[in-house]
């Protein structure tokens, strides 16, 4: 999509929140690696470019830099942070270390009109990241704005730059959102063309246009990402599409079911579901590493998959339920980091399927999914639920798996989500599962000494998934929870609340 705003990419923790601010406006917003060329920035089309945050020092030896040429193109440039320290210095200005560096809330005083700060009070609170600052200005810019250890605000009205020094993107920054929605939208004039709805219109007519008379298979697991694409590419094609949904037997409690009536009956979607539920557990025998799990797992997967994808003739295209923070990710800038846990998102085409690629969901946020789903009339019980990861309770049995500690887990967890429904709570978070440990302690059930297992509840409350905070849910909840799990479930007999946050820990425990 053209007209948009552009933002190039320096590393930023914050670039999703700019882009997500920028389309909460009507505008279409992407991004894009500092690194990109200039000709492929100009075949967007920008009505603006956003220069975002990032880790490193401009005055240091292969600092980041913007594309070549980019300041004679006339575009408006916003430079936040680090963008503003980068656009500083490409225009003569002087950047060094802060004497006093700023981290969290400041206060912001603007003395200087513009249009940036339009419908902004003098004094805001805003909040800053920073270890540089600018000493000197470029030439031809003015000051706009101070916080009390540095320069905030700067602009050259004339050649359409400005610079924040602080992130108007985080809810922090209390007219944040204002300032982005002043240079979106009266110093770009960006189009307010970006909605859910005219989304859907572009992309079936892009999909029916790209896929011709080919047909389209998809990994359907029921999740939200695959279950939005799939019902968006049959209104595009309709029975071109076969969707393949294997049993693994690491699924929810009647997952397969519910997946099978609500995506072949609701929306008469051709989908093949595969019993692999003996295969995959033989495959896990033994094995209590977790990266080995999700390995194994994903290998099993793709073979049950191809096998049978290779039954379906005219397969041109796999469509894949890819959404943009996987795009992102797998274009960041960041450099090498440590293997956390391995993804299965943007991993590209195994060789031997010989199909090409539809993703009808790379340009939107995991919320936009969610919109584009209800407008599409998937049942709010599918597109509001939780997040599973794509190995299942492969990675919620910790330890080595089997299909009875696997139905162990199930039926628990089938119990928490249900007294979050009943409860009211289970809207409120941001997800929720039950993790089973190899671990059993002693027990008293009915005058008996019982050795079972321990059970652990998990529930978070995140915006981005980068970071969580466990969920203060009511003891009265957790006490139901708790009796109901030892009650019905054969098997354990002590429940256990994670009361964990991201970081240090992982929302996930393997």
């Amino acid at each position: 999509m053209h007209n948009g705003i552009v933002i190039l990419d320096f590393g930023s923790q914050y670039n999703q929140l700019i882009a997500r601010r920028i389309r909460e406006l009507g505008v279409y917003a992407e991004i894009l690696p500092h690194t990109v060329s200039l000709d492929t920035l100009k075949a967007h089309q920008p009505a603006g470019i956003i220069l975002s945050g990032g880790p490193a020092s401009v005055y240091a030896e292969g600092a980041p830099q913007p594309p070549e040429g980019l300041l004679e193109q006339g575009w408006p440039i916003l430079g936040i942070c680090y963008g503003m320290q980068v656009l500083s210095q490409l225009c003569g200005g002087q950047v060094e270390p802060a004497a006093q560096r700023e981290f969290g809330q400041a206060e912001l005083s603007h003395t200087q009109a513009s249009a940036l700060f339009a419908e902004v009070p003098e004094r805001s609170q805003v909040w800053m990241s920073h270890g540089d600052h600018v000493t000197r200005l470029p030439e031809g810019f003015t000051v706009l704005a101070h916080s009390d250890n540095a320069i905030a605000a700067i602009a050259d009205t004339a050649r359409g730059l400005y610079a924040l020094q602080f992130h108007p993107e985080v809810t922090h920054s209390v007219y944040g959102t204002q300032m982005l929605a002043n240079f979106a939208l009266q110093i770009c004039r960006a189009p307010q063309q970006w909605s859910m709805q005219s989304y859907i219109d572009t992309t079936i007519a892009s999909i029916r246009e790209q896929v011709g008379s080919e047909r389209v298979v998809l990994g359907l697991s029921g999740g939200v990402d695959s279950s939005v694409a799939a019902v968006l590419i049959q209104r595009a094609i309709g029975s071109q599409l076969t969707c393949i949904f294997v049993d693994t037997g690491l699924l929810r409690k009647n997952e397969a079911a519910d997946v099978m009536r609500t995506y072949g009956e609701h929306f008469e979607i051709d989908l093949h579901c595969i019993d692999a539920r003996e295969r995959f557990f033989k495959a896990l025998e033994g094995v209590s590493d977790p990266e080995q799990k999700r390995k194994i797992i994903g290998r099993e997967f793709v073979a049950v998959f191809q096998a049978e994808a290779a039954r379906i003739e005219n397969v041109g295209y796999l469509a894949q339920g890819t959404i943009y923070p996987d795009v992102i990710e797998s274009q960041s800038v960041k450099g090498p980091s440590a293997t956390i846990k391995s993804h299965h998102n943007v991993g590209g085409l195994p060789e031997e399927l010989h199909l090409k690629l539809l993703e009808p969901l790379r340009e939107l946020f995991k919320d936009e999914v969610r919109q584009v789903g209800r407008e599409l009339g998937i049942p709010a019980y599918f597109i509001d639920r939780h997040p599973f990861p794509g190995p299942g309770l492969g990675i919620r049995v910790l330890g080595e798996i089997s299909a009875e500690k696997v139905a162990i887990l199930q039926e628990a967890d089938a119990i928490f989500l249900d007294e979050l429904r009943r409860s009211g709570w289970y809207d409120k978070v941001s997800q929720a599962f039950v993790a089973l440990l190899p671990v059993k302690s002693v027990g008293v059930m009915g005058d008996e000494r019982t050795y079972e297992y321990t059970a652990v509840v998990r529930s978070v409350d995140t915006q981005d998934f980068m970071t969580a905070t466990w969920s203060q849910l009511p003891y009265d909840l957790l006490e139901r929870v708790s009796r109901r799990i030892i009650n019905e479930v054969r098997g354990i007999n002590r429940v256990t609340y994670d009361i964990s946050s991201k970081p240090p820990a992982t929302v996930e425990w393997e």
